[in-house]
C-alpha cells in the first residue's frame, strides 16, 4: 500500500508551509506529495493567506525536492485552457525529472469561479472529455510532429505538440462516483482510477464499475492502480486522536466512520479493509499543515505495518 499526503491549500496555507509539507513528506518516506486545485476556502475557515496557485506551488516544490512524485487531486478542468495546461504539466515533469502525476477534473466549485472571474460552464464533462483528448493527444504527438483536434468546445490547429514530458508518459488520474460517464472515461484515459471520500462498500462497487469499463474498452481491469483518498487523523492514544480532531473542527468518532482516524493500529486495520477490495494506494488528507509532528507517526508506526 503506497501511502501519499494530500493537502487543501485553499483551507489557509502558504508556500512555505506547503514546502515544509513536501519536506517532511520525502525525508519521512512516504511516496508523494498532492494538492488540491482550488482558488477558495471552504466551510467556516478564514482562509489566509489566501490561495495558492496548484502548479505554480508544484513548479517550486519540483526544484526543491528530489524523490516524491508530485500531483493534483484533482486540476480543474474549468481554470485552464487544455493547450496551456499540457504546457504547464510538461514543463514542471521536466522541472521535477519525470516525477509529476496529472488528476483532472471537471470542476465543480462555483463560488470559486464567481470569486475570481473565470467562467463555469454548465457542460463540464464534455469539455473535460476534451480536455483529456487534447492534453494526452499533445504529449503523445511525435516529435516533428503536428496535432489538430476538432471539438464541440475546443480546437487546435497544427500545433507542434511541445514541450514534451520528461516521463515517456505522465500517469493520469481520473476519480469520482458517477456510474456510466466517469467509468468509461476513466477506462479510455486513466492510468490510475480515484474514490474520494467513500466507504469501502461504496468504494468496492465503484472499483468494480471502473474495472467493467476497462474489459469493455479492451484493456485488463488490472492495468489501472485503484485508490482511495481519505481524512486522516492518528494519535498515539484517545486523547491525541480527539485533540487532532478537533484542531481540523471534526470529531473523533464521525472520523473514524468516515475517514481513517483512530490509534495506529486502528488506521492499519481500516487501511487493509480498503486493501480488501483492491486498493493498492491512500492519499492521506492531511488539514492540520502545521502538525507535522502527525506525519512522523504515521511513518513510524502506520508505514512499517502496510
Amino acid at each position: 500500500m503506497d501511502l501519499r499526503i494530500f493537502t487543501e491549500p485553499q483551507q489557509g496555507a502558504d508556500y512555505d508551509t506547503l514546502l515544509a509539507v513536501a519536506k517532511a513528506t520525502e525525508d519521512l518516506g512516504f511516496d508523494a506529495f498532492f494538492r488540491s486545485d482550488h482558488y477558495l476556502r471552504m466551510g467556516d475557515v478564514d482562509g489566509d493567506p489566501g490561495p495558492t496557485d496548484a502548479w505554480l506551488t508544484l513548479a517550486g516544490l519540483a526544484r526543491e525536492t528530489s524523490r516524491i512524485r508530485l500531483g493534483t487531486l484533482m486540476t480543474a478542468a474549468t481554470f485552464r485552457l487544455p493547450g496551456v495546461l499540457a504546457i504547464q504539466v510538461a514543463q514542471v515533469d521536466a522541472m521535477s525529472g519525470g516525477r509529476v502525476e496529472f488528476g483532472l477534473g471537471a470542476g465543480w466549485y462555483e463560488a470559486e469561479h464567481t470569486a475570481y472571474g473565470i467562467p463555469f460552464p454548465r457542460a463540464k464533462f464534455p469539455r473535460l472529455e476534451e480536455q483529456l483528448a487534447i492534453i494526452t493527444g499533445l504529449w503523445g504527438t511525435p516529435v516533428g510532429e503536428t496535432f489538430s483536434y476538432e471539438g464541440e468546445h475546443y480546437r487546435l490547429t497544427d500545433s507542434p505538440a511541445l514541450p514534451k514530458p520528461a516521463q515517456a508518459r505522465i500517469p493520469v488520474l481520473l476519480g469520482g462516483m458517477g456510474k456510466e460517464r466517469t467509468p468509461r472515461l476513466a477506462a479510455r484515459y486513466a492510468d490510475e482510477f480515484n474514490v474520494p471520500f467513500a466507504s469501502v462498500e461504496d468504494s468496492a462497487a465503484q472499483f468494480g464499475r471502473v474495472a467493467r469499463a476497462a474489459e469493455e474498452a479492451g484493456r485488463k481491469p488490472d492495468d489501472l492502480i485503484y485508490s482511495n483518498a481519505l481524512v486522516v487523523c492518528v494519535g498515539r492514544d484517545d486523547a491525541e486522536v480527539a485533540r487532532r480532531a478537533e484542531a481540523i473542527g471534526r470529531d473523533a468518532d464521525e472520523l473514524r466512520r468516515n475517514g481513517l482516524a483512530g490509534s495506529p493500529s486502528e488506521v492499519v486495520e481500516a487501511i487493509g479493509r480498503f486493501a480488501a477490495v483492491g486498493s493498492s494506494r491512500m492519499y492521506l488528507q492531511v488539514l492540520d499543515l502545521h502538525d507535522l509532528d502527525h506525519l512522523e507517526l504515521i511513518a513510524s508506526q502506520v508505514m512499517p505495518q502496510l
